[in-house]
């Protein structure tokens, strides 16, 4: 299991696009108007427009997993909540994005069942 990814949920994607090229000193990987994705060093950072409406309220890393279905599981059986239900995002990764009970973001993603 491995964190390499951390979505920001994000009102204004052109100047946060523009800000975080800034910051990261790069292109992004993924320039969609539905997702925006640097790549730096083995690290993903994305932008997601529509992350508000998701649930998301900051920054939220990404741990990839073999077995999404049995850790969101433990996690909710841990007294995690659902944020946002398994999906697949396309290419068969599938996500979901769960808050612990300190309110803390945890998401989780996988390209296994």
């Amino acid at each position: 299991m491995a964190m390499n990814t951390v979505i920001f949920p994000v009102k204004d994607l052109e100047r946060a696009k523009a800000l975080l090229t800034a910051l990261l000193g790069t292109a992004p990987s993924v320039d969609a108007p539905y997702y925006v994705g640097f790549d730096v060093d083995g690290q993903h950072f994305g932008l997601d427009p529509n992350g508000h409406g998701k649930g998301l309220t900051g920054p939220v890393p990404f741990w990839d997993v073999d077995d999404l279905d049995g850790l969101l599981q433990a996690l909710l059986a841990a007294g995690a909540t659902t944020v946002q239900e398994v999906q697949e995002v396309g290419g068969g990764m599938r996500i979901t994005t769960v808050k612990d009970p300190d309110g803390n973001m945890i998401g989780l993603r996988s390209t296994a069942g």
